[in-house]
């Protein structure tokens, strides 16, 4: 099975119908084909749309499709505010997800790719966005207080992080049995499997917050008759307004942001700013610092939350419930990091 993929952009991704246009699928060099219906190969796309006018915020998910297949079902066609800021974000559940066709969008640096994720106007939608929080026509949600009395964790909070956070998206799909796809929530179809990402994002409000009985920052979601909905953008708004020091900012140590194996600043750059995070000080921003909050701040809630935590669901069968994979995960994130060991 090929774990790397290519994601063919539809032309004009920003626009109404770009975004209603579904991606096509197909397999990267000679490692064979790539199924989107197939859960260890599947591509996700994820938009979040700011109307600057009213500082509101949407978010839709364009629809991933085999190269050369129809849809299960017909794509909704949004309907865009006047003057749209719209970020496209993309995450992937194999290796290396490559992009084409759309010059504007951003997978890593020409011949390094960050591997599960990328983005297309993203620098523009979060400059948008901080200008309409300054501006106070767009308010971000307080995280609230957990069943544990502490603040609810964010995307930038070590107590959730892992070794490559802001990755992956909250989007999912609906699979057929002959491998077609569809918009999940547009329409029912009998015998579908859902397709969803392993992210950050996922694991943060679809296991952790309802664990935490916590509540996620959500907008209408147009692909699904405006029901609320998360998104990797409005994740990062929150953590941007809210997260408390010490923040948790993409490291050089990051294995998506490497190139060659070794640290790249321009790389950390580029993946920063895709999640509407500044660019790495120098002295404080470093592998040492990120591996000894992630150990420290990551055991610290493991020991506090382990009993919410243990009658919790995990996002993987492999772990007893979520307190074992949350466990696993940190143990598994400090040894890709290259932590040095206490």
């Amino acid at each position: 099975m090929n774990p790397n993929c290519t994601l063919s952009v539809p032309a004009n991704p920003l626009t109404a119908q770009g975004l209603a246009t579904p991606y096509e699928l197909s397999g990267t060099g000679d490692g064979g084909p790539c199924h989107e219906a197939d859960a260890a190969q599947s591509a996700f796309v994820e938009a979040t749309i700011l109307d600057p006018a009213t500082g509101k915020l949407s978010v839709y998910r364009p629809l991933v499709v085999d190269r050369g297949r129809r849809p299960a079902a017909p794509t909704i066609v949004p309907t865009l505010p006047p003057n749209a800021v719209v970020g496209v974000w993309f995450g992937f559940n194999g290796d290396v997800l490559t992009l084409t066709g759309a010059p504007g969008c951003v997978n890593g640096l020409p011949g390094s790719p960050f591997g599960q994720f990328g983005y297309c106007n993203a620098p523009a939608f979060f400059a948008a966005a901080n200008a309409a929080i300054e501006n106070k026509r767009l308010t971000v949600p307080d995280i609230g207080t957990g069943k544990d009395g502490q603040p609810c964790p964010t995307v930038r909070d070590f107590g959730l992080v892992d070794q490559d956070q802001s990755d992956n998206v909250t989007a999912t799909y609906l699979a057929t049995r002959d491998g077609r796809t569809a918009q999940a929530g547009t329409v029912r179809l009998p015998g579908t499997t859902t397709l969803t990402n392993g992210s950050d994002n996922g694991l943060l409000v679809n296991f952790v917050d309802p664990a935490l009985g916590c509540t996620p920052f959500t907008a209408p979601d147009l692909t699904n008759h405006g029901k609320p909905a998360t998104s990797l953008a409005l994740n990062e708004l929150q953590a941007a307004a809210h997260q408390a020091q010490p923040v948790a900012l993409v490291p050089p140590n990051d294995p998506m942001t490497l190139a060659d194996g070794k640290p790249s600043v321009p790389k950390v750059n580029l993946y920063r700013a895709g999640v509407n995070q500044p660019p790495p000080v120098a002295g404080l921003d470093t592998a040492n610092a990120y591996c000894t909050n992630l150990a420290s701040i990551g055991n610290r809630r493991l020991a506090t939350d382990r009993a919410l935590f243990q009658q919790a669901p995990s996002p993987d069968a492999g772990a007893a419930n979520l307190f074992d994979f949350l466990t696993q995960r940190l143990q598994n994130s400090v040894q890709l990091l290259n932590c040095p060991t206490p």
